[in-house]
């Protein structure tokens, strides 16, 4: 419903009409009035006499609100670090061992930050696939380094999806990660399949062609193939007519 109140004023009082339009009309009680403090008396205020929680009368109801939906839970790659183990830079120090337990708590992953953390899940993954204790700088160990960051990017992504550099850094190190694997893939296939194996990895083939069809295209591709046939053609017929040369030249030296 539509309520078009019009207020006029005239020099011997205040007139009220309250004109409504619809298929339905309702009476409604036209709020009072009250004179504000300026001295002029056209200067009027209309006060509200029913509270903001209130809805108007025959006011139709109208379902806007959506219901929300609940964002799936990403596991965290860090869920499976107890936060009673040691930070890496102590975890190798045998005096963190035995040092006082307030001590040794703080020395905790309970009160390290998410790049500690991010460290040591690093380190976990480097030592699945390094040849040796003191590899550091091999293509296994490099695999690894950027799964642990690609995860981490993945899951940030999930709690904000609209943080563009984020997802530009993960695609950029995909791309790296994927050249490694494809190098380690092509030179030592034993070690590329325990990085994935281990690494939870899963290599895809990129395409062959994955360029658009269109018809000019393809009948430009027919003419290069009956080119090429063409040109084959010849280079069979020179061969023969070579070998055939070849041959006479053989018969006639055998005669002599």
């Amino acid at each position: 419903m539509v309520l078009k109140n019009v207020f006029r004023t005239t020099a011997l009082g205040l007139q009220t009409w309250s004109v409504f339009s619809g298929a339905r009309q309702a009476s409604i009680a036209v709020p009072a009035f009250r004179q504000s403090t300026c001295s002029s008396f056209s200067n009027w205020t209309l006060t509200r006499n029913f509270k903001c929680d209130e809805t108007l009368p025959n006011q139709p109801v109208r379902q806007y609100a959506r219901p929300s939906r609940k964002k799936q839970e990403f596991p965290s790659q860090l869920q499976d670090l107890h936060p009673s183990m040691l930070k890496h830079e102590y975890a190798s120090v045998p005096l963190a061992q035995s040092v006082d337990d307030v001590v040794k708590k703080l020395l905790t992953l309970e009160f390290a930050n998410h790049s500690e953390k991010l460290r040591l899940k690093e380190e976990q993954l480097i030592a699945k696939v390094q040849r040796d204790e003191n590899d550091r700088s091999s293509t296994e160990v490099k695999v690894a380094i950027m799964t642990a960051r690609i995860r981490n990017f993945q899951e940030h992504l999930h709690k904000h999806p609209k943080d563009k550099a984020n997802k530009r850094w993960m695609l950029m190190t995909i791309d790296s990660r994927k050249k490694k694997l494809k190098f380690l893939r092509r030179t030592r296939y034993e070690s590329f399949a325990k990085v994935c194996q281990e690494l939870g990895i899963t290599y895809t083939f990129p395409p062959e062609y994955y360029r658009r069809v269109t018809r000019r295209w393809l009948a430009k591709k027919a003419f290069c193939n009956k080119v090429f046939k063409a040109v084959q053609k010849q280079k069979a017929e020179q061969r023969e007519k070579q070998k055939a040369t070849e041959a006479k030249e053989k018969v006639l030296t055998s005669s002599k």
